[in-house]
């Protein structure tokens, strides 16, 4: 919508210049934005006003200067207007809304796809838990806006791949496999208490009697160490697995996983380290191994080894983070909870250290979730320890409605999820409101074609037609469609894509309250179901975006 405008406008300007009306001899970014009020137009643009400093006049007279050297060959305009200190507002006339209809239809469901990505390849990784427990709510955020961040890409022209990085070193995972020994060992009747610190969950007990049921008790009478090490491995495969099933409930397939556990026994980690002491940036103190993060503006160094010799969490990511980088890709996406904030700086610091471009890195940070049932706070399911479960939360108000919830706000605010209007059958469920439109226009063209309207014929159909203020309105904003899938997936910003649709969906709900769409006049029948096709095609491809189904009937 914004495209051919703009050439219009930049034209504009640089006749006022040739002309001598505007002095200046490079024109800022000709931003156009959507007014807030359909009086105001279909677009406004503030370039009077960001000239006015360098031509030093009043922008009112540069508005005007521009405005008499518009030449709209193409009749896009039907009106244009200069208002308050000087924006320009644009309205279009009703011809290109027309066309705009029959661009989107004949785009067929590639419409809202771009290659603006030019085939760049992009990684996301996301979720990346530890095989230590069950997903739980704030995993399932991270889950959904990970996975549509990947579809985004894709819409527009990227090559992805999603990567989960398993954190399956270290001391969590040895305190699991302590853990699961002392489940394991009372479920066979040896009753031993849980080590300080363990992992309290009643999953583990799952896990044990799972064990016990493959492996029988055998590893009673192994020694203790080597039983804790075996139960270990067991039991984090068997935590993999579920994560895999439980990431599945909601549509969601990794490309990759990497185990940290590999990258160590490969000796990436190993060989990072030393190649960042060689440039100079870890030095040993108090028994241990320090990165300079401080030189690149961290509060403070960060341990890089252990007292103990052990390899810190950070020295694996930093070496995980790098064989990214080997790989080729041209962005490299992270999906962090917002407690890892402190983090993103210290590894674009350790990329820069090591010789990487830092801005290839960009980390998408998830606030907290919390659930609540009807205004009230939900008890956190035992099962887990101390956190609801994402499996509960699908079984409870579906995948659908759990991933379009969770990308109702941007990342990194935190969300309200109700669980009672998820699964409310109504106009207040915003999921539901949504769905329900791709719904009701199905039906509508089912009893179109028991009428003897068939698709053909909708796609033939006139869009002249449709001259309706709301017939327009809705071609309005099915037209910002490409754009905002666009800026959704630059910003990495898939909330606005789920607004988009929440907005055409109440368009189309209110112009289906108001309009006869199945009548006697079938020229117009068919041109009204052309546009309710249309709005039906795009709302079933960006819920596709999202990872969403657009049910049929309802």
């Amino acid at each position: 919508m914004k495209k051919p405008l703009e050439r219009l406008l930049r034209d504009a300007c640089e006749r006022a210049i040739q002309g001598g009306e505007l002095v200046t001899t490079t024109l800022p970014p000709l931003f156009l934005s959507v007014p807030k009020g359909a009086d105001h137009g279909d677009l406004a643009s503030n370039v009077a006003m960001m000239l006015a400093r360098g031509e030093k006049k009043k922008p009112r007279d540069i508005a005007e200067a521009i405005v008499r050297n518009l030449r709209d060959e193409a009749g896009l305009l039907d009106q244009v207007e200069i208002a308050g200190p000087g924006f320009i507002n644009f309205r279009f006339a009703p011809s290109y809304w027309w066309q705009c209809l029959r661009d989107c239809e004949a785009a067929g469901d590639g419409y809202g796809r771009s290659t603006i990505g030019e085939g760049r390849r992009v990684q996301i990784e996301f979720v990346s838990a530890n095989p230590t427990g069950p997903l739980h709510v704030g995993h399932a955020r991270g889950a959904v806006t990970g996975n549509a961040l990947a579809l985004l890409l894709r819409a527009t022209g990227h090559e992805v791949t999603r990567e989960y990085y398993i954190n399956d070193a270290g001391n969590q995972m040895e305190m699991l496999g302590a853990s699961t020994y002392a489940r394991y060992a009372t479920h066979c009747g040896q009753e031993t208490p849980l080590p300080e610190g363990g992992y309290p969950g009643d999953y583990l007990i799952d896990v044990a009697a799972s064990i016990e049921a493959s492996e029988g008790r055998r590893y009673l009478d192994v020694e203790p160490g080597e039983a804790r090490a075996a139960l270990r491995d067991h039991a984090g495969a068997l935590l993999l697995d579920q994560i895999r099933h439980d990431v599945a409930t909601l549509n969601i397939q990794f490309d990759e996983f990497v185990s940290e556990k590999k990258l160590r026994a490969d000796g990436l980690v190993a060989t990072t380290l030393e190649d960042l002491v060689t440039a100079g940036f870890v030095y040993d103190a108090e028994g241990a191994r320090w990165f300079r993060s401080t030189e690149f503006g961290d509060d403070k160094d960060r341990p890089v080894v252990k007292s103990g010799g052990e390899f810190t969490y950070f020295a694996a990511d930093i070496a995980y983070h790098r064989q990214k980088y080997a790989r080729g890709f041209h962005r490299i996406i992270d999906v962090w909870g917002a407690d890892h904030h402190g983090h993103v700086p210290r590894m674009k610091a350790a990329m820069q250290a090591l010789g990487l471009d830092p801005a290839v890195l960009e980390v998408v940070l998830v606030q907290v979730v919390h659930l609540t049932r009807n205004g009230e706070p939900v008890r956190m399911g035992k099962r887990a320890g101390e956190f609801v479960m994402l499996r509960d939360l699908v079984e409870d108000v579906g995948a659908d409605a759990a991933t379009f919830f969770l990308l109702m706000r941007k990342s990194d605010a935190q969300l309200d999820f109700d669980l009672e209007l998820a699964k409310r059958q109504s106009s207040d469920n915003p999921v539901f409101y949504v769905q329900y439109a791709h719904a009701r226009i199905a039906s509508v063209l089912r009893q179109a074609a028991e009428g003897g309207i068939d698709r053909a014929a909708v796609a033939g159909a006139d869009p002249a037609r449709l001259t309706e203020p709301e017939e327009l309105a809705l071609i309005r904003r099915l037209a910002q469609f490409p754009e905002t899938v666009e800026a959704s997936a630059v910003e990495l910003e898939p909330h606005r894509t789920v607004f988009f649709l929440m907005e055409l969906a109440g368009d189309f709900h209110r112009y289906y309250t108001r309009t006869r769409i199945l009548g006697d006049d079938r020229e117009l029948v068919a041109a009204r179901l052309l546009l309710a096709v249309n709005v039906q095609k795009v709302v079933r491809v960006g819920l596709d975006m999202l990872g969403i189904g657009a049910p049929e009937t309802m």
